[in-house]
Parts: C-alpha cells; sequence; structure tokens
C-alpha cells in the first residue's frame, strides 16, 4: 500500500509539473505544438552542503535547507534529522532510546517535557541556523547526558522591535491548539524578552490486551483514554551586554497546566473456548491534574582575549496534584464492585549553581568547571476506599508517603589541540552524588553516597574539504528518575499497575563511536557497554490475575548502532534524503530464576522526499519504516508512518502556511508480545492519534531579526519528571 501511494503521489506531481512547465513554454514559429517537459533520465548530484561533522556530531542547516521548507516547527524538523528519533507521542530519542538533553546556542533549557515540545513547535525552521547531534558527550557535560541535541538560533543583526506569532491546529477526532506570541525589544545595550503560550484541546489514548490466564480463561483489556488539557505559560527576562567583555542575564518562568483526563476500560474474560463470559468488568477512572511551575535563572559571563568566566544559576519549583476515582462495576449486573479514590501532593526543589572557566594558550584551549546541584521531592498519596458501610475508609495498603533528597558536586578538566588537519580532545570528569530516599509508610530507608570518575577522548582528521573522520570515548552515568524511585502504584487498569523501586542503583554506560564523512554521505558506528541497566519487568499473579510492572537493575546489555545517510538531488526541483539505521541489543536479564539473553538486530528505514512546484509552492513526502525488535522479555512488532505536507509563504516571506497530513494510514501503534508462553501468554497494543491533520500558520512583524534569549535547564530538571 505505502509503495502504491508513493508512485501514485509521484505521478500526480509529474503530470502537474509538466502541465505547469507547458504553459510557460511558448509556441514554436512553425505552428508547431507546445513543447512538454519529461523526465528522460535521472541525474543523480549531490546537494548544497546542509551537512557536516564536527567533532564526529552531526551538524545539519535548517534555515534555508529545502529538507525543512515544508516543516511546521522544530519539532518536525528533529523528526527528519538524521541521528533523532521522535515517537508518536513526541517524545525525542537518540541513539536508539536515549533521551537527550536539549540545548540553545550551547545552554540547556529550563522546560519539562511538554513545554519543551511546546517550545519547539514554537519555533518555525527560519528561527533556527543548525541541529548537532552528538550521541557521544565529552566529559565536559553533565554526566547524565548520554545525548544531546543542541540548537543553534538564527542571531540578532538589528536593533528594534520584533514580534512573532505561532499557531497549530491539530484535527483527529478532537482537536489539540497551540498559540504562541514573541515579542523582544533590542536597545543595543539591554535586550528585552516575553514569550507567552496558550495551548487548549483533547486528545486519546488506546490500549487493547488480550491474555491467556493460568487457568486457561481468555481476558481481553480495553482501555480508552480522553485528555483534555489547558496550559498557559509566560516568560520574560533580560540580557544586558555592559560591553564587550561583560553580559548578564535574567530570565523567570511560569507554567501553569491542568489536565482533566477520563480513562474507561474494561476486563472481558471468556473461558478457553470463548463460549461463555467468566466476568465483565467495566472500569471508569477520572482524573483532575494541576500543575504550577515556576523557574529563575540568572548568568553572567566575563571574556577577554583567550580568557571566558562564565556563571549560571538555576532555581525550579514545580508543584503536582492529582485527584483520582476508581471505580469497577459488572457489566451484567451494574452492580458496584469496588471504588476507592486517590490523593496526590507533590513537590520538587531544585537549586543549581556552576562556573565554567577557559583559557586559550597557542592552539591549545583549556577548560574547567565546577557545578552544585541539590533536589528535593517529597510525595504523599493517600487512597480511600469505600468499605461495606458505604464509607471511604483510609486504605494503607496502596497509601504511601516518600521524599528524596539529593546533592551532586561536579567538576571537570578539559583539553583541546589542533595539530595541522588533527583534532585532539581529552578531558575527565568527577561526581559526588549523596541521596536520601524514605519511604515513609513502609519505614523503608536507603542512603546513598558514591563517587565516580568518567573520562573522554576524542580524535578527528581531515583529509580535505570533502572527508573526515573521527573516533570517540566516552564514560556516562544514569541516576534513576524520581518517577523510577517513587514506591507508589499507578494505575492502568484494575489488574494492571507498575511501581517504583527506591533501591534501584545508577547504570554506567562506556562507548566508543567512529564516524566518517564523504561530502554529504555521514556514515557511524557506535559499540558499548552499559552496566546495571534500569528496566521494567513483568510479575504475573496467577491466582489474583494482577499484573504488576517492577522496576530492576540489569547486569549488563552490550549494544551497537550502524548509521548512515545519504541527501542528493534528483533534479533541480527534486530533494531527497535517505536514512538506514541498523541495531544489535544483547541483553542479559534474569528473570523468575531463569536467565534470558539474546541478540535483538532491527533496523530503521526513512525516506524524505522535497519537491518544489511552480509558485514557490513546496511538497514533501515522509515515510519511515521500524522493523521487528524488542528485548529478552518482549516482542516489538514492525510499524511504518507516512507524512504528507505542503507549503507556501505569502507578503514578503512574513507569512508561512503548511497544511499537512502526518501517518497517512494511522499505522504508527505499537504491539507488543511477551516471548516466553510458559511463564505468560500476553499481548497487547498502544495507540496514540497520531494521524492528525495539521495546520500552521506563522507570521513575523517587526523592525529587527533578533531571536529571543533562551532560559536554562540542567541536568536535574531533566531528572523530575
Amino acid at each position: 500500500m505505502m509503495i502504491k501511494l508513493w508512485f501514485f503521489l509521484l505521478m500526480l506531481f509529474l503530470y502537474v509539473f509538466g502541465k505547469a512547465q507547458e504553459k510557460k513554454t511558448p509556441d514554436s514559429l512553425n505552428g508547431s505544438k507546445p513543447a512538454t517537459t519529461n523526465i528522460s533520465e535521472v541525474i543523480i548530484q549531490s546537494v548544497p552542503k546542509n551537512i557536516k561533522l564536527n567533532d564526529g556530531n552531526v551538524v545539519m542547516s535548517v534555515s534555508g535547507n529545502r529538507n525543512f521548507k515544508t516543516s511546521a516547527n522544530l519539532l518536525d524538523v528533529l523528526r527528519k534529522t538524521p541521528g533523532v528519533t521522535v515517537d508518536q507521542e513526541d517524545g525525542i530519542f537518540v541513539g536508539g532510546r536515549i533521551t537527550p538533553a536539549i540545548l540553545i546556542d550551547g545552554k540547556p533549557v529550563v522546560m519539562s517535557n511538554q513545554e519543551l515540545q511546546a517550545y519547539l513547535r514554537s519555533l518555525s525552521p527560519e528561527m533556527v541556523e543548525s541541529v548537532e547531534v552528538n550521541t557521544n558527550p565529552s566529559s565536559k557535560y553533565d554526566a547524565e547526558f548520554k545525548g544531546i541535541i543542541d540548537i543553534k538560533l538564527k542571531k540578532n543583526a538589528a536593533l528594534g522591535w520584533k514580534g512573532n506569532y505561532n499557531g497549530n491546529v491539530y484535527v483527529n477526532k478532537f482537536n489539540y491548539r497551540e498559540n504562541t506570541f514573541n515579542l523582544s525589544y533590542n536597545t543595543g545595550k539591554v535586550i528585552y524578552n516575553l514569550q507567552t503560550g496558550y495551548n487548549e484541546g483533547i486528545s486519546t489514548y488506546r490500549y487493547h490486551a488480550l491474555q491467556r490466564l493460568a487457568n486457561t480463561n481468555i481476558m481481553r483489556t480495553r482501555t480508552y483514554q480522553n485528555d483534555n488539557a489547558k496550559v498557559y505559560t509566560v516568560q520574560t527576562g533580560a540580557d544586558f551586554r555592559w560591553n564587550d567583555k561583560n553580559r548578564i542575564g535574567l530570565n523567570l518562568r511560569g507554567n501553569f497546566r491542568e489536565n482533566n483526563r477520563n480513562r474507561l476500560g474494561s476486563l472481558y474474560t471468556t473461558d478457553k473456548n470463548e463460549a461463555q463470559l467468566i466476568f465483565n468488568t467495566m472500569s471508569e477512572n477520572p482524573t483532575a491534574y494541576l500543575q504550577d511551575n515556576y523557574g529563575i535563572s540568572t548568568d553572567y559571563s566575563f571574556q577577554n582575549k583567550g580568557f571566558k568566566l562564565s556563571l549560571l544559576g538555576n532555581y525550579l519549583s514545580v508543584k503536582n496534584t492529582q485527584n483520582d476515582d476508581f471505580i469497577n462495576r459488572d457489566q451484567p449486573a451494574n452492580d458496584l464492585l469496588s471504588y476507592w479514590k486517590s490523593d496526590l501532593l507533590n513537590k520538587i526543589t531544585i537549586y543549581t549553581a556552576q562556573m565554567d572557566v577557559s583559557q586559550k594558550v597557542g592552539n591549545a584551549d583549556f577548560e574547567a568547571g565546577i557545578k552544585y546541584s541539590s533536589s528535593k521531592t517529597n510525595n504523599n498519596i493517600r487512597y480511600d476506599t469505600l468499605s461495606v458501610s458505604n464509607q471511604f475508609v483510609f486504605d494503607p495498603e496502596r497509601s504511601n508517603q516518600f521524599s528524596y533528597r539529593e546533592k551532586i558536586w561536579a567538576g571537570y578538566l578539559a583539553y583541546r589541540q589542533k595539530f595541522g588537519k588533527l583534532q585532539l580532545n581529552a578531558g575527565l570528569r568527577f561526581e559526588n552524588t549523596n541521596s536520601i530516599s524514605n519511604a515513609v509508610t513502609i519505614d523503608s530507608i536507603v542512603s546513598r553516597n558514591y563517587s565516580e570518575w568518567l573520562p573522554s577522548f576524542s580524535a578527528g582528521y581531515t583529509f580535505n574539504t570533502s572527508s573526515d573522520l573521527s573516533l570517540s570515548y566516552s564514560r556516562r552515568i544514569t541516576r534513576p528518575v524520581f518517577s523510577q524511585l517513587n514506591p507508589f502504584r499507578f494505575y492502568f487498569s484494575p489488574l494492571n499497575y507498575w511501581i517504583g523501586n527506591p533501591y534501584l542503583q545508577p547504570s554506567f554506560t562506556s562507548q566508543i563511536k567512529i564516524a566518517y564523512r564523504y561530502k554529504n554521505w555521514i556514515t557511524s558506528f557506535t559499540v558499548g557497554k552499559e552496566k546495571d541497566v534500569m528496566t521494567r519487568y513483568p510479575l504475573y499473579n496467577p491466582k489474583t490475575n494482577v499484573l504488576e510492572y517492577l522496576g530492576t537493575n540489569l547486569p549488563y546489555r552490550n549494544f551497537a548502532i550502524l548509521e548512515t545517510s545519504f541527501p542528493v538531488k534528483i533534479a533541480k526541483w527534486w530533494n531527497m534524503t535517505g536514512q538506514i539505521t541498523g541495531y544489535y541489543n544483547y541483553e542479559f536479564r534474569p528473570y523468575l530464576d531463569e536467565v534470558f539473553a539474546m541478540g535483538i538486530y532491527n533496523f530503521e528505514l526513512r525516506l524524505n522526499q522535497v519537491f518544489s512546484l511552480p509558485k514557490g509552492y513546496t511538497i514533501n513526502l515522509f515515510a519511515n519504516y521500524e522493523s521487528k525488535t524488542g528485548n529478552s522479555l518482549y516482542i516489538i512488532k514492525p510499524r511504518y508512518t507516512v507524512d504528507l505536507s505542503v507549503q507556501k509563504s505569502w507578503f514578503d516571506n512574513k507569512l508561512n502556511t503548511k497544511i499537512g497530513y502526518n501517518n497517512i494510514f494511522d499505522s504508527y501503534d505499537q504491539r507488543l508480545e511477551f516471548r516466553h508462553k510458559q511463564i505468560m501468554d500476553n499481548r497487547f497494543t498502544h495507540w496514540w492519534d497520531s494521524s492528525r491533520l495539521i495546520i500552521s500558520l506563522s507570521y513575523n512583524f517587526g523592525s529587527t531579526k533578533y531571536q529571543v534569549k533562551e532560559t536554562q535547564r540542567t541536568e536535574e530538571e531533566n531528572r523530575a519528571r
């Protein structure tokens, strides 16, 4: 079906393009018929240099790149960037399933995952100079950063004020709308900025599962979730430039989120022949969620000749409240089976301070830095269950109080020097972590104090302007996020939930990467090993039919990634970029007194085609295919997606309009199946409403090209989610 669609769209395009050329070609003097333009042969040529290597990292030009002209926003650009994957929930990954840190002009941004996604949608491709994908960060960066995406914004070139409005509408069964307004004013000495946003609408999610129970009965689980969200954001700040040597910045931020969710589900169970109904339980889970998020960041920099000093401070306060009702009924008789409520209060406070210095000596650069961070989280969840006397009473089995304290001291030394065509980089990072987790209700306290040395090294050689080669090594640490440690029950259905594990250990990853570029063709190979891998595993109780997902550390996993991308120019009006990525994962997993270890191979194919039409129209056809994959316990079925979009600019490029249809065939659901049927026969599907019509409008106004300075985000704020 996908091949037929490509063929049909291509033939339609060629027909329209040919007709347009006919109108442009004058009749010959001898009265012959108008000449037509046909493609008699395809000549593949190299496209302009929109891609390069920087210390082994792929750097992709964005502004002015025809491959991204139809992209509605920067999130859509990342979806088509080599080495980056954006899933159906707009989660961003590099190097397989690594969540990267997002940097703006070399600095992390202070935003939650949802805020970050909304911000990336508010940036049009024309506002971004380039995107750099770093899948092997050096010791200069926080050890938590196993991958980095550095977004370089276009620089300010004039005084005055500038404004921008970005609006997106996503149309599925329901609509979701995003609105962002940016305003900045540059006096030359001071740059003031203001950003406001309002997003609201409904999104949906479905979950289907089929499980053959231990008593041979067959249970089907169906869940339908409807999320009605409203998000208000405001951000303001100023950038003071005293002179060419000194600069100081201040930024204030507020984000307020309201989400009303209603989850409806059913547990439909029959005998093994599916002839007799055993039970049919209907569940309802309405949820009211609120989040208040406040942030302050300030930074100072001093630069004189080859010396530079940078200071950065951050404060973040997050308050989450959530109220749930869990109502379960017997469907045939409509009898109430159980009813419980939950009341959650979660508070997170983070302070960070860091200092970086660098000195240039000849053609060598020396850098050093120190950082301190303090994180506190307090969680209190109370469950009340409806008793036989029709009164809600405290449920100590589900309720819990959990607090977590973490302090990190970090420092690094880095060296960089160039010897002709050879570039060498070396670094060493030290991090000390002191943490205390306290599950008050179950009287469990876990205290840890550990230190780690984390080295890195890279070498790059430039053969000529067309080719270069790089080799890099790094060792990284991944600490468990707060939600992984929190021993609360998070319900998916009455018989399905997951629980955090306060005893989780951090994991450590060592990897080597080699990358080679020839013109615009880039190939890289990464191999590594991760110890104490953090993961979840299912635990099935055959007596109660309860399925829990628990957290644990695996001894190790070995992995390898081979990736290549090759942008080509087929014709003046036809650009194409292909991407092929192969993955290998060997996971050593002890599970239920057995050890499951196997090598999993899978691959991903992408094809991005851009057609430049007459009168300034641009069409983009993007396709992505993921082969069968999984891990030691689960098989993940193959899936694909096809996106189509059209772009047109108006009024001297001040107004930019785009319309597209993502996931045309609604084929990007995720289907999993448990491998070991003797333990549990379970298969399930996650579906998101990612098949959407997207209407995007961006309008720029004002007298300057200045781009608003962005705020900063720390490693701890990445983990406070």
